[in-house]
């Protein structure tokens, strides 16, 4: 596990860590592959604090059922408001209780795959003339990935420890990280 060069212009983005996405009984779970990178994340995540980083949890939230949301037809409900669902998995969810009242750590709220859709993340991130996203967390070829191409778009520079990411399966594991490297120009690591 490499050291990364990290400062206050690093954002460490962990995507949907949550029970639903990643407990043996989640909803719309990744499970094992997703699991095993609890630490790894965790480390990041105290890395990015020391270097004067900023570290933030967008978490998708949804209303069960919801006529008007476009993963009602795709998806079993899953990360409702309120539910155990919702809350950080495992580890995380600790290290969130220890460090969710310092300002560089944040949770926020997404409705979409992407964090960047339909939120202030970018007015955010450029406030604090952030102009790196490390992008953690799950699923590889969904939310992580919607998230990576916004920050393509908005010209955000882009790594991926790829020891930190997790898909539904492993074709889109593989499929998510090429796209990433081939296609987005972000850096992968691990």
């Amino acid at each position: 596990m490499e050291l990364m060069k990290l400062s206050r212009q690093d954002a460490l983005l962990m995507i949907d860590y949550t029970n639903d996405f990643v407990a043996d009984q989640g909803a719309l779970t990744c499970g094992q592959p997703g699991q095993v990178m609890a630490n790894r994340m965790i480390t990041l995540a105290d890395q990015t604090l020391a270097a004067g980083g900023w570290v933030i949890l967008p978490t998708d939230v949804h209303t069960p059922n919801d006529p008007y949301h476009p993963e009602t037809k795709l998806f079993p409900s899953h990360n409702v408001r309120g539910t155990w669902g919702r809350e950080f998995y495992g580890p995380l969810a600790d290290w969130y209780t220890q460090h969710q009242h310092d300002d560089r750590v944040w949770m926020m709220d997404k409705t979409r795959y992407s964090a960047f859709a339909g939120t202030s993340l970018d007015i955010d991130l450029r406030s604090r003339q952030i102009n790196h996203v490390i992008l953690t967390g799950v699923c590889t070829d969904i939310c992580v990935l919607h998230t990576a191409v916004d920050a393509y778009n908005l010209n955000y520079r882009i790594t991926v420890p790829q020891t930190a990411v997790a898909a539904l399966n492993e074709a889109g594991q593989q499929w998510g990280i090429g796209h990433f490297k081939s296609v987005l120009g972000a850096e992968i690591t691990d």
